[in-house]
């Protein structure tokens, strides 16, 4: 059992109910709270996602948006959307190099205790922030409601990343990818790779309404109450 595994199942005790027959049931009641949480999120929050459109538009040069192809259900490629984090042209070989480790399994030691680039030196200042507070994230809501991703599911990957997983990670296509997930609320970067695919792979096998409200709400608290890091 990994690390993630290990805190999940302290936190989720009566949680996932009876998970064959609630998948039966989920998706529809799924897809409706995936359309009303989009819109309750853009009522409330649309002044917020004004001001960072601006931030980013006038701290440093290239379009406010980030577009990059993901894998999505059954590994199906869409554009995903994200605010722009990072200075225009910058190159994610740093970055390849660091996941590529990870996935491998070779030795990768986490710096303060965060699997990820100590310092990267692609993020603007701005960019910081919104990823910490995950505003970098609202775009996707677009993705949500062209039914592309999911409110709550796994992480939507990279083609290359997931050339590079193991085959039990596989499963984890079986659902749309989510803006948040069972791996960014047990730990996201304080957990490796292998550790997050396989809570992943956990979800898409136990998913249930009452899962994806936990989910839901243990990210609100851990945007407010420490960040995203």
């Amino acid at each position: 059992m990994t690390t993630g595994e290990a805190a999940w199942g302290e936190q989720s005790a009566g949680v996932t109910g009876s998970p064959r027959h609630a998948i039966q049931t989920f998706p529809g009641l799924k897809r409706c709270v995936d359309v009303v949480g989009v819109a309750a999120v853009v009522l409330f929050l649309s002044p917020l996602l004004l001001v960072a459109v601006l931030a980013v538009r006038l701290s440093s040069r290239g379009s406010v948006l980030f577009r990059q192809v993901r894998l999505g259900i059954d590994g199906t490629p869409f554009e995903m959307l994200k605010l722009r984090t990072m200075y225009a042209d910058s190159t994610d070989a740093l970055h390849q190099a660091y996941v590529r480790s990870m996935l491998l399994g070779h030795e990768v030691h986490p710096v303060d205790g965060l699997y990820k680039l100590h310092s990267d030196p692609r993020v603007t200042p701005v960019g910081r922030f919104l990823r910490r507070s995950s505003i970098d994230e609202l775009p996707q809501l677009w993705n949500v409601l062209r039914g592309q991703m999911s409110l709550v599911g796994p992480r939507p990957v990279l083609p290359w990343e997931a050339e590079l997983f193991p085959d039990w990670a596989r499963a984890r296509f079986r659902v749309r990818p989510g803006i948040t997930g069972l791996w960014q609320v047990s730990g996201r970067n304080r957990l490796s790779m292998l550790e997050g695919l396989a809570l992943d792979v956990r979800y898409a096998a136990e998913r249930t309404f009452a899962l994806d409200l936990f989910i839901l709400a243990r990210t609100v608290g851990t945007i407010l109450g420490r960040g995203a890091r």
